[in-house]
C-alpha cells in the first residue's frame, strides 16, 4: 500500500524553515489518513487497518504535527522530562524532526512525577516524559485514536474528538427531563483510576495492534520522583499524550453491560448511571464493581453515593437537580466561589497595578468562565458573578486612593456603558477605553448535543461537522464583535 500524501512515508526530506511548512496540508494528511483507518475499523478490514495503522506511524506529517503539538501547543512545552529538554524555538524544533527520523526504535525513559493541586485540595501526580517520547506518543495516538473512535460507545464524552464536558451534561438533562424520568442517580466515583488501570487488561484489549510494544514499554517505564526511581505495576502516566486514550479504551463497555434499561453518562473516569427506582440502582451497583475489578479498579465508597434527583448532585462542575418535576442544571456552587476566591486573591496581590492591567486580566477569565457556562441556567449566577466581582473592584479603588473620596473614585475608574452606570473601566496607551465585561449580559443558549457515536473521523460526517465547526466559530464572533462596539461606543463617547 503506498501513501499518496506528499512528504509521507519515507520521506527525509531536507526541512530548513519551520515556518515555511504549510500546515494546512500537513493537517489535512493526517485527517485523511485518520479518517482511512476509521472506515476500515467501522467495515472490519482489519488487515487494511494494521497497514494504514503502520502507515501512520511513519507518515512524516503525523510527525511534523505531532512536533508541532508537543512543543507549540501543549501547555506543559516548557516542563522538562528526565531529559531536562524544552524545545520552544523553530530551529531546535526542526533539529527534533531530523533526530526522530534517524531514530530506530524510540527509547523509553522514565518519567519526572510532579504534583499540581486538585480542586478538593489535594495533589494530582503528573508523569513528565522526555520530549522524544511525548512526540513518539503524539504519533502513536494518531494512529492509535481513529481506530478506536470507530468503536467507543455514544455516551463517553471526556478527552474523545469533538466531544466535550457539555455533551456529557446535555445527556443528563435528556435522561433525566425526557419521558423516561429517571429519578435515581448512581454517583460513581472510581478510585486513582489513571493510577489503577490494570497494564494486563489494557495489552490484551489492544490485541495485536500496531505500536502495542511501545505501549507496553510506556506503561512500565517507571517515574522517578525526588532523584529516586519507582516502578509502575499498573496505571497509566497522567499528562502523557497517549493516556486518555488508554484510559477510555480501559473504561470503554460500560454502557452495553447496563443495556436500556439504565441510562449511562461517563467523561474520562467520571460517570453516573442513572434509573428510576433507587432499588435498580442498589441491583446494578455489584455488577459495576465487578466490572471494574475486572479492569484494577475500584469504586471509591466515601464518595460514590445513590441520590434522588430531587436532592440533587454535581457532576463535571455542574449542579443538577429536579425543581417541580423539571430538571434545572446550573453552575456548581464550589467552581462560582472558587472563581470570586481568586479574583479576590488576585486584586490583594496586584494592589498597585494599573487599571488596564486590571482589565486585561479579568476580562479573558470572565469571558472564558461565562462562555463555559452559558449553556446552562446560569443567569442568576452571572449577575451574582458580576455583582461581587464589582464589590471587589470597588474596595480595589478605595484601597488604591485611601485619601480620595468615593466621587472621585467613581469618575477615574467609573463610567455608563450601554445606559449602565457604574462600569469599570481603563485607557490603554493610545487612550483607547476598554471595559471590564458584564457577563450578566450574556445571553443562555442551548448546547446541541453531538449525535449518537458521531466523531470527526468519519469521512461521512464531514458535514457535521463542518456545520459544527462553524457555528462554534461564529459565537465567538459574534462575542468579539459585541466587544469591539462597547470599545467603539466608549471611545466615541470619551471624544
Amino acid at each position: 500500500m503506498k501513501d499518496r500524501a506528499s512528504n509521507g512515508i519515507g520521506i527525509t526530506g531536507h526541512l530548513k524553515d519551520w515556518s515555511a511548512i504549510n500546515w494546512q496540508i500537513v493537517k489535512k494528511n493526517v485527517r485523511n489518513l485518520r479518517q482511512r483507518i476509521f472506515r476500515a475499523t467501522q467495515n472490519g478490514q482489519w488487515n487494511k487497518v494494521r497497514s494504514l495503522m503502520k502507515l501512520m506511524l511513519r507518515n512524516y506529517s503525523n510527525l511534523l504535527l505531532s512536533v508541532r503539538k508537543v512543543t507549540q501547543e501543549n501547555k506543559g512545552r516548557k516542563t522538562p522530562g528526565i531529559d531536562n529538554q524544552v524545545i520552544l524555538t523553530p530551529k531546535s524544533r526542526l533539529r527534533l524532526v531530523s533526530e526522530m527520523l534517524k531514530l530506530k526504535a524510540w527509547c523509553i525513559k522514565p518519567a519526572v512525577r510532579l504534583y499540581i493541586p486538585k480542586a478538593s485540595g489535594k495533589l494530582r501526580p503528573l508523569g513528565i516524559l522526555t520530549i522524544k517520547n511525548r512526540v513518539a506518543q503524539a504519533v502513536v495516538k494518531n494512529a492509535l485514536e481513529p481506530n478506536w473512535e470507530a468503536r467507543f460507545e455514544s455516551h463517553s464524552y471526556g478527552f474523545r474528538p469533538g466531544r466535550s464536558t457539555h455533551d456529557a451534561i446535555e445527556q443528563c438533562f435528556a435522561r433525566l427531563n425526557s419521558h423516561t424520568k429517571d429519578k435515581w442517580v448512581l454517583d460513581c466515583d472510581v478510585k486513582s483510576a489513571f493510577d489503577s488501570i490494570s497494564h494486563c487488561f489494557i495489552l490484551q484489549k489492544l490485541g495485536n495492534t500496531p505500536g502495542k510494544e511501545l505501549i507496553k514499554l510506556w506503561l512500565k517505564a517507571g517515574y522517578v520522583e525526588e532523584e529516586v526511581f519507582h516502578d509502575t505495576t499498573s496505571g497509566v502516566q497522567q499528562g502523557g499524550n497517549i493516556s486518555p486514550v488508554i484510559a477510555n479504551i480501559a473504561l470503554d463497555g460500560m454502557q452495553k453491560l447496563l443495556g436500556s434499561k439504565y441510562g449511562y453518562i461517563r467523561y474520562a473516569d467520571d460517570l453516573v448511571v442513572t434509573a428510576k427506582s433507587k432499588e435498580a440502582l442498589l441491583a446494578i451497583k455489584p455488577t459495576i464493581e465487578k466490572w471494574l475489578l475486572d479492569r484494577g479498579l475500584v469504586m471509591n465508597d466515601e464518595k460514590t453515593r445513590i441520590v434522588s434527583v430531587e436532592n440533587g448532585f454535581n457532576f463535571l462542575g455542574f449542579y443538577i437537580k429536579t425543581y417541580r418535576g423539571k430538571c434545572l442544571i446550573k453552575p456548581e456552587k464550589e467552581k462560582v466561589l472558587a472563581l470570586l476566591k481568586d479574583i479576590a486573591k488576585w486584586l490583594k496581590i496586584h494592589r498597585s497595578a494599573e487599571a488596564m492591567a486590571v482589565v486585561c486580566h479579568l476580562n479573558p477569565l470572565l469571558r472564558g468562565w461565562a462562555q463555559h457556562y452559558k449553556y446552562v441556567v446560569s443567569s442568576q449566577t452571572f449577575s451574582y458573578v458580576q455583582h461581587n466581582v464589582w464589590n471587589l473592584l470597588w474596595h480595589w479603588c478605595k484601597r488604591r486612593h485611601p485619601n480620595k473620596s468615593s466621587t472621585w473614585i467613581k469618575r477615574k475608574y467609573f463610567q455608563i456603558v450601554d445606559g449602565k452606570d457604574w462600569c469599570f473601566f481603563a485607557k490603554d496607551a493610545n487612550k483607547e477605553i476598554i471595559s471590564l465585561i458584564d457577563i450578566g449580559l450574556i445571553a443562555i443558549e442551548r448546547h446541541r448535543k453531538v449525535n449518537g457515536t458521531a466523531s470527526p473521523d468519519d469521512p461521512s460526517l464531514n458535514d457535521y461537522w463542518l456545520d459544527r465547526t462553524n457555528r462554534k466559530h461564529r459565537r465567538l464572533a459574534e462575542a468579539d464583535s459585541l466587544q469591539r462596539n462597547v470599545k467603539t461606543m466608549l471611545r466615541a463617547r470619551a471624544v
